[in-house]
């Protein structure tokens, strides 16, 4: 009887014994989006997750030095395929979270568009790091599609990350800010916003890497692949196609 009700109890505890932290490092648009999808993931399998968010580029260094992230949940297919390349997490666990989506955004002005870019009648336009931030390089193919990267390149104001892009247009730092759609849905906002015309860059294609091979990151890449992590990624304006 005593060794039964010992298996029963260890039966009871046993989510909570296996329950982790999952250590993820975040591209700065998906932020949001991942605090929601952590609430769902802790509710379904006990386990936490602990978030550290910037540009995919600056993340990547990190952990090509040793960072200790268990998954890498990145704005474009190029870092996790050069990590993986190069001898660094999982290469089998890669996969295509999301698409994200462009938008040149005013906290002000209500005309944001090609028109009011091509009227070039603005102090500032914020956009991303191109080398370290996908929606950087993204917003300059789109002025580089539109002919205007050249005219425009006086008024940039360039941010580290594309959360510190979006404030410069906050705080009245900027005009106009090219940002991520996705950020725009999560603070609520509706309007002021042009939804840039994808044929205008490339495909801003997210995808994740398990860098370390434990069972809770595992089960994170697991999660984000159901139906009830798409469901969230979906409300947050995020496609699963190009």
């Amino acid at each position: 009887m005593p060794r039964l009700r010992l298996a029963v109890l260890c039966l009871f505890l046993s989510p909570i014994v296996l329950a982790d932290t999952v250590t993820v490092a975040v591209a700065s648009n998906f932020q949001q989006t991942l605090d929601k999808i952590a609430v769902a993931f802790k509710a379904a399998t006990g386990h936490d997750i602990k978030v550290s968010a910037g540009a995919s580029g600056k993340l990547a260094a990190q952990i090509r030095q040793g960072a200790p992230f268990d998954v890498f949940l990145s704005a474009d297919d190029e870092r996790p395929t050069e990590l993986a390349k190069a001898g660094v997490g999982v290469p089998s666990s890669q996969f295509t979270y999301a698409y994200g989506q462009l938008a040149l955004w005013s906290k002000q002005r209500d005309d944001a568009g090609e028109g009011a870019l091509r009227r070039g009648d603005f102090n500032k336009l914020a956009v991303a790091n191109p080398t370290t931030a996908p929606y950087g390089r993204a917003a300059m193919e789109t002025l580089a599609a539109l002919k205007l990267d050249a005219a425009v390149k006086p008024k940039l104001l360039t941010g580290d990350n594309i959360g510190q892009t979006m404030q410069f247009a906050q705080v009245g730092g900027a005009d106009f800010a090219f940002v991520a759609y996705s950020q725009l849905l999560e603070q609520g906002i509706h309007s002021h916003y042009w939804l840039v015309p994808e044929k205008l860059h490339q495909p801003i294609r997210q995808d994740a890497l398990q860098i370390k091979p434990t069972p809770a990151a595992g089960a994170l890449m697991a999660f984000l692949k159901g139906e009830q992590a798409r469901a969230l990624m979906a409300q947050a304006g995020y496609r699963f196609k190009p």
